[in-house]
């Protein structure tokens, strides 16, 4: 049986409660400090002196630590833009006990739900996603004679309030230019293979095997992988595809077109799961979260069985799952 190793001991540092109105760590001690109480007095201001060794020893002491943590998760989400981050946000709110790694590819997170549609400012979010949004405390309006759907003034509003929730959650890590490069496969026993895992790389590293000499991945183990890389792209639908070329899978549905009432319906079905040793309910995502995300792009896979959305359909796992 598997036994995680112990992670090398970090000394806890002192934190900040939030929002910050009362103690700061300086130099070891907490010094009462507000904005309040500085403003009127810039001329006498200064920060705290520090030498550049502890900036990078700071950043690097956490980020193995990290690394060394979820090296073995209980989920891995691949993307972070609306999708995943809704998903993290309910696995971690349902899951605390559980440790949920996020892989994004590229340095920002959000993936394209910093504005609405080409480009536009506002968010429409059919219904019942309201209820996602008071939960999170995001304000949204409501066109006069129009009851099924709302509006968010800004799609920015939403990822950054969402964002920053998740990153709030202890058991939450977050790697960004970080991208899934392969899966981690093992025999099923029954011919066939069950995916255990990601294979990572820097996103920059991804992107150059073909200028440099081969650069070895780093990778994560993991029961479930939740991949929710949206459309296709540089990194997009890569899991999928990759059943594919291991003959895991004929072959994909492909891109549909357009079709709202269809496509977001089919990306809810996939993000509520349930199976023998987890309860992670992601009901109140909506179907607008996924933004018409083509289904091809989502796909779960559990420790005990492989299934892809968009191709079969198998009554016997846990959850259901229905073809379009």
């Amino acid at each position: 049986m598997y036994q995680e190793p112990v992670s090398p001991t970090v000394v806890p540092s002192k934190m900040t409660s939030l929002p910050n109105t009362t103690a700061v760590p300086v130099k070891g001690h907490t010094k009462p400090e507000t904005i309040e109480a500085m403003a009127g007095k810039w001329e006498s201001f200064s920060f705290e002196p520090i030498r550049e060794s502890q900036v990078s020893r700071a950043m690097t002491r956490r980020y193995f630590a990290d690394l060394d943590k979820y090296a073995e998760s209980d989920f891995v989400i691949i993307g972070a833009g609306s999708c995943g981050l809704s998903t993290a946000y309910c696995l971690a709110e349902a899951r605390p006990d559980a440790k949920i790694a996020i892989i994004e590819a590229g340095v920002a997170p959000g993936g394209g739900a910093w504005l609405g549609g080409q480009l536009f400012s506002a968010m429409v979010m059919r219904k019942p996603a309201d209820a996602f949004l008071r939960k999170l405390g995001v304000p949204y309006e409501e066109d006069e004679g129009n009851s099924s759907y709302v509006v968010v003034k800004h799609a920015a509003l939403f990822t950054s309030t969402l964002l920053s929730k998740v990153l709030q959650y202890p058991n939450v890590k977050l790697f960004n230019a970080t991208a899934v490069e392969d899966l981690i496969t093992r025999p099923d026993g029954n011919g066939g293979i069950k995916v255990a895992g990601v294979v990572t790389n820097w996103t920059l590293v991804a992107l150059n095997h073909d200028t440099q000499s081969c650069m070895d991945p780093n990778t994560i183990n993991a029961p479930v992988i939740i991949s929710t890389t949206g459309h296709d792209g540089p990194f997009g639908a890569f899991s999928a595809k990759r059943l594919v070329s291991m003959n895991a899978l004929e072959s994909l549905g492909g891109m549909r077109g357009l079709h709202m009432d269809l496509a977001e319906d089919v990306s809810f079905d996939i993000l509520y799961y349930r199976n023998n040793h987890s309860d992670a309910c992601c009901r109140l995502l909506s179907r607008a979260l996924a933004k018409s995300c083509p289904a091809s792009s989502l796909v779960v896979w559990n420790s005990q069985r492989l299934t892809e959305r968009t191709v079969w359909e198998q009554p016997s796992v846990p959850w259901r799952m229905s073809t379009y």
